[in-house]
């Protein structure tokens, strides 16, 4: 069994993520899940942390104590104790939890090594359980890196490479995938699902978008096929794909050239379900009947408040 430490306040969202790496997620506590197999986590956004479980308990030193005389039966080597206050839901002290955990395992053989440790004992406490773990992975978190103000070509309204890389990581991106954006923009998910291990394909009918996208996966991916064109007419075979993100334009700030918001969003979902066979929609509205209409069963949906004037409606489409 493995510990997921989660990231964010989106719990379901989060989880939701994890299930493209993992196998029977268990939200256990907020900001705490786990899971009986692990894949290739590295490339999750909203998992902070992937330990391999020792066990759950009460969210108090002494429990935790208790359960830490269990833990490292198999190990050898240098330890480090690190506790978390998930979302300071706990009141737990921290630091003496290290110090009480690292005590039980120095009586038991261990050496301490704050710096360089063979191993990490991670403690998460939350509201109504803790847990221990021993760190195995914990994702890259270089996302700021790669705000879209810092990439070759920028527009305003990009999505944040957080959110583009949840949503590529739940539309199947992964080494031997292959991911579709029919409207691309400046390529950000793209990028993120590159990253992911996917090779990928954007469809855009700018041409100062296509070029700008074909600017930022060069400069993050080195490769990666950006075609002009419709997409309500992709330039694409039937079942070309295993994935795709389409982040609809938001009807207050996009302007949509030779018909309706509806007709195009219409239009795009009815070609994506020729192409793939699953699929992640974004809008600043719902657009479940859209999608059914279109050939689609809705598996989940998530209301994503981004800021007062803005909430994004994911759907995940099977």
């Amino acid at each position: 069994m493995y510990l997921l430490e989660l990231a964010g306040e989106d719990d379901a969202f989060a989880v939701r993520e994890a299930e493209s790496r993992c196998s029977a997620v268990d939200l256990v506590a907020p900001g705490i899940a786990t899971a009986r197999g692990v894949e290739a986590p590295e490339a999750l956004a909203y998992t902070r942390r992937i330990c391999r479980l020792v066990g759950t308990c009460a969210p108090d030193v002494e429990a935790a104590s208790a359960l830490a005389r269990t833990a490292g039966r198999d190990r050898a080597g240098s330890i480090a104790v690190r506790a978390r206050d998930v979302r300071g839901l706990a009141g737990i002290d921290t630091q003496a939890v290290e110090r009480r955990l690292g005590s039980r395992l120095v009586d038991r053989g261990f050496d301490v090594d704050l710096e360089t440790p063979d191993h990490t004992l991670l403690a998460l406490f939350s509201s109504g359980l803790a847990a221990l773990g021993w760190l195995e992975t914990e994702p890259e978190r270089e996302f700021a890196a790669r705000k879209p103000t810092k990439k070759p070509f920028f527009q305003p309204g990009s999505m944040a490479p957080m959110d583009a890389r949840a949503l590529a990581n739940i539309a199947g991106a992964a080494p031997g995938a292959r991911i579709l954006d029919p409207m691309c923009g400046t390529g950000g998910i793209l990028v993120e699902a590159g990253l992911a291990g996917a090779s990928v394909v954007g469809v855009d009918a700018q041409a100062k978008m296509v070029r700008g996208t074909e600017r930022n996966l060069a400069a993050y991916l080195g490769e990666g096929s950006v075609l002009r064109g419709d997409a309500t007419r992709l330039p694409l075979a039937d079942d070309s794909v295993d994935g795709a993100v389409l982040d609809a334009p938001y009807g207050r700030q996009s302007k949509v050239a030779g018909g309706s918001l509806s007709a195009l969003v219409g239009g795009t979902l009815s070609e994506l379900r020729r192409v793939a066979p699953r699929a992640v929609l974004v809008g600043d509205r719902v657009w479940s009947d859209a999608a059914e209409a279109a050939g689609w069963s809705v598996a989940d949906r998530f209301d994503r408040r981004v800021h007062a004037s803005l909430t994004r409606y994911v759907h995940v489409l099977t």
